[in-house]
């Protein structure tokens, strides 16, 4: 029986500089110098610097940037993919570098599965025997592997093809066989290095729906890797935004998009269709009694602005109360004020 996760992920000053002799260059690295400094005039190219992150049990994790900002070199120290070059990486309180080669085995086979843009699939092996890999690993008897495999194949909606090759599905579909291989584990921990990313639009969409409605049932503690913020909105609990192996920003979608910390993040987030992120509690007016005016026209704090618009417009004052889901009065919201969230300078605050 799946179990939801009781893993979190804790990253202390975690570095990784790619060189000859990473160790020689620290120093500077520490001092802050820059990331073409640094490989113009030392030959190493800085990977991560500082990194603190913190991702709760039972949470999607994003972790975004543009090519090259260090996103998927940070989740492969997890599970040690890649050697740090300084920091601690704790899973559920252990120190995932101290670990042996027996001891990380056995991490990479329980605890944490990953799931790669590239599918990495056996293309020898039939969905099925791709499927019941993670778990022949572990020891377990043929017939439980059989039987977990067939029950994720079906839950990934590719019931009827535990027969096929790889080269017989579509992209979309082989992706589905990876994240069924992943979860067949029953890892607490997922890993996802751009997973969707080589999908077309649909079928990423479709993707990440498949993922929201299983993690809403397994509650697994999942490091989602994207360069896509739309994508990130719509899987992450939290979004970690990199430059240059730094985080910028770690907020939810509310605060990265309302509460930018720089231009590098404003500029992220100014085509995003704000309608479809921002939330009614974000940006009403608290209030701790009914509120002045919105007469008993009342609205979910957390609806999306793009459905609550035409409800408030079409109120006899163009306002309404927000309730929280107890039904509680918690703040006010007018057309005017949603307009300007919609509209306003990322900079800005809400007026």
């Amino acid at each position: 029986m799946t179990t939801a996760s009781s893993s979190n992920i804790e990253i202390r000053s975690l570095f990784k500089v790619f060189g000859d002799d990473p160790v020689s260059v620290m120093p500077y690295v520490r001092e802050g110098i820059d990331k073409q400094d640094l490989l113009e005039n030392h030959g190493h190219v800085l990977g991560l610097r500082d990194i603190n992150l913190s991702v709760d049990p039972g949470s999607i994790q994003v972790v975004m940037g543009l090519s090259g900002c260090g996103k998927s070199t940070l989740v492969r120290h997890i599970n040690r993919l890649i050697e740090p070059t300084g920091g601690t990486v704790l899973v559920d309180g252990q120190d995932v570098l101290t670990l042996d080669h027996g001891q990380l085995q056995q991490l990479r086979r329980y605890k944490a599965s990953m799931v790669f843009q590239s599918f990495a699939l056996f293309p020898h092996r039939t969905v099925l025997e791709n499927v019941r890999y993670g778990v022949v690993m572990q020891g377990v008897a043929r017939a439980e592997c059989n039987s977990r495999a067939e029950r994720w194949i079906e839950r990934v909606g590719l019931s009827g093809y535990a027969g096929s090759y790889p080269h017989q599905l579509s992209g979309g579909m082989q992706q589905r066989v990876g994240l069924a291989r992943a979860l067949a584990t029953e890892a607490e921990i997922l890993l996802m290095d751009e997973a969707f990313s080589a999908l077309d639009p649909l079928i990423r969409a479709d993707m990440q729906s498949l993922l929201l409605a299983l993690q809403r049932e397994l509650h697994r503690t999942i490091l989602f890797v994207t360069h896509d913020l739309e994508e990130a909105i719509t899987l992450g609990d939290r979004i970690a935004i990199l430059r240059d192996g730094e985080v910028v920003q770690n907020g939810d979608s509310q605060e990265i998009v309302l509460q930018p910390t720089d231009s590098y993040i404003s500029n992220f987030t100014r085509n995003i269709n704000r309608g479809r992120v921002i939330r009614v509690g974000s940006i009403m007016e608290p209030t701790p009694t009914k509120a002045p005016g919105s007469g008993d026209y009342r609205i979910p704090s957390d609806m999306l602005l793009e459905d609550a618009l035409p409800r408030v417009v079409a109120s006899s004052n163009n306002s309404a109360a927000v309730v929280d889901v107890k039904g509680t009065i918690v703040g006010s919201i007018s057309v005017g004020r949603m307009v300007y969230a919609l509209a306003a300078d990322r900079s800005a605050g809400i007026a």
